[in-house]
């Protein structure tokens, strides 16, 4: 007959893509999970079976053993799927939930929570690179979220509108998409900029050196990019908080560290009751207080206070 004493945590990784992300897999097990079970493939439409799977197997009380997972590369498919999985819930019966498709709110929350421990963001133009993919949008809601001015580029002016769109109906913020086909036309788009987030593809370059370096207004500039070519030139993906050229540089493994710290923190969380429901909104709070924390241990309070004086 089984006790109860040796109750395993049990996250549940339900992927949109066929192959659930071995990423994702690791950072569970590194979180605090016994066991992380992947299922790819899913949609709203095959995914209820194996809710009722994770709901329905626990005593009430030992529910937050078991927690789920979603990912994948499409960030509206992993939407559509986190909310498929919360309509399976029901009083009584329902275990703690994550949408982190592509990485997409762990590493927008720790870029943006790195650039906010680096300066004010609110009222300062930023502008978000090649931002059409999961971590662009979001880190692009979150600078909005944050009072920052937002635009988000994209080659084709279809794709960042549709991309503005999105995070309007989601997050209910105004952001301006701009079609920067080139270099050349990215770099229009910084020309007042204080902010510039670049989340392209990995291995193109957004912007060279020459293009950033002397720009009067830019204050701030991270890279989530960390395969070369860097996403920003002239940067590098170990910088964090470096000057360059007068500018507050983060590479992304400069905010890697926080982005890891972060996931593994969140799925933790998961596992404290069964009621957890961990979005954009609640990981960029945690992702900021994390980096609050890590800026107050490298530049303790007292050395701060004489630096204001």
């Amino acid at each position: 007959m089984y006790t109860g004493k040796l109750m395993k945590k049990l996250l549940f990784q339900f992927d949109t893509d066929t192959h659930p992300s071995v990423f994702d897999t690791v950072v569970g097990y590194d979180g605090g999970a016994d066991h992380v079970i992947g299922h790819g493939g899913l949609m709203p439409e095959n995914v209820t079976a194996l809710v009722e799977g994770a709901i329905f197997t626990r005593a009430p009380k030992d529910k937050k053993n078991t927690a789920i997972f979603v990912g994948g590369s499409d960030m509206l498919a992993g939407q559509k799927l986190f909310a498929a999985v919360q309509s399976c819930f029901f009083p009584g019966f329902q275990v703690s939930v994550m949408l982190d498709s592509n990485g997409s709110n762990t590493t927008a929350a720790a870029a943006v929570a790195k650039l906010a421990s680096s300066g004010v963001l609110a009222g300062k133009k930023a502008v978000v690179l090649a931002g059409t993919g999961p971590v662009g949008q979001r880190a692009a809601a979150m600078l909005a979220q944050e009072g920052a001015i937002v635009s988000l580029t994209a080659r084709k002016m279809e794709r960042a509108v549709a991309a503005c769109n999105n995070m309007k109906l989601r997050f209910g913020v105004d952001i301006t998409p701009i079609e920067a086909f080139d270099n050349e036309a990215r770099a229009k788009t910084i020309e007042n900029a204080a902010i510039v987030l670049a989340t392209g593809a990995a291995g193109v370059e957004l912007l060279s050196t020459d293009q950033w370096q002397d720009n009067s207004t830019l204050e701030m500039i991270a890279d989530a990019n960390a395969t070369p070519p860097l996403g920003i030139g002239g940067t590098d993906m170990m910088d964090k908080g470096t000057l360059r050229h007068g500018k507050i540089i983060w590479g992304a493994i400069g905010f890697g560290s926080l982005k890891l710290a972060l996931h593994r923190a969140c799925i933790a969380q998961l596992f404290e009751d069964n009621k957890q429901v961990l979005d954009a909104e609640n990981i960029f709070a945690l992702a900021k207080k994390m980096a609050y924390r890590l800026s107050e241990i490298k530049f303790p309070k007292s050395l701060k206070n004489s630096q204001k004086s």
